[in-house]
Parts: structure tokens; C-alpha cells; sequence
């Protein structure tokens, strides 16, 4: 299990057993938090942003193309912004911290 925290948009801080090989997403979907994910995962919107801590960003893979055009189309990126879908736990990301941004664009509404 990979323990993720998770920075709610209030402010509150989530801490998240997750399975190693699932997504943010999935954790997130698991753990009951606001994270929309309407596309399932399939990279198809960005309501899975999630803000990475910057103690964290060197211990992701980069981002590929296809996820920063995804991000290109939903509000409050940053630097450290990323999609949930795309991001799978491992044990090298076991206390790996994410803030929920404040709003999220559904473009597939």
C-alpha cells in the first residue's frame, strides 16, 4: 500500500492507503474526496488536476505531450500541475502530497 495525503480545496488534509499500481485518481475515487475523473481515466478532460507537492515533482515521470495539452484546457495550472489518471502509486511515492485546485473544467458536459 502507497499512503498518499491529499490537500482538500478547504484546506483539510487526506490521508489515502492506496493499492501500489493504482492511479491518483482511482485512490482518490476510493477514498471518497471531490475529484471528479469524468472521463474514467482515458485522458479525454482534466478534472483529475491535481497539484503536486514540490518536494515530489522530480519522483514523477514527466508529464507526456498529450497530458499537458489536457492540462492547457483546465484552470489554475501550475508547474507542478498534473493529471490523477496519470500518475501510478508505487512504493517510491509511498507519502507522495497533492492539492485539489480549487475549480476544474468539464469539457465533455
Amino acid at each position: 500500500m502507497t499512503k498518499v495525503i491529499f490537500i482538500e480545496r478547504n484546506g483539510n488534509r487526506k490521508e489515502v492507503a492506496a493499492k501500489d499500481g493504482a492511479t491518483v485518481l482511482q485512490a482518490a475515487h476510493a477514498a471518497g474526496l471531490d475529484m471528479e475523473g469524468v472521463c474514467e481515466g482515458s485522458m479525454a478532460c482534466s478534472t483529475c488536476h491535481v497539484i503536486v507537492d514540490e518536494a515530489w515533482l522530480a519522483k514523477l515521470p514527466p508529464a507526456s505531450a498529450a497530458e499537458e495539452d489536457m492540462l492547457d484546457l483546465t484552470y489554475g495550472v501550475t508547474r507542478a500541475s498534473r493529471l490523477g489518471c496519470q500518475i501510478t502509486l508505487t512504493p517510491d511515492l509511498d507519502g507522495l502530497t497533492l492539492r485539489l485546485p480549487q475549480a476544474t473544467r468539464n469539457m465533455m458536459d
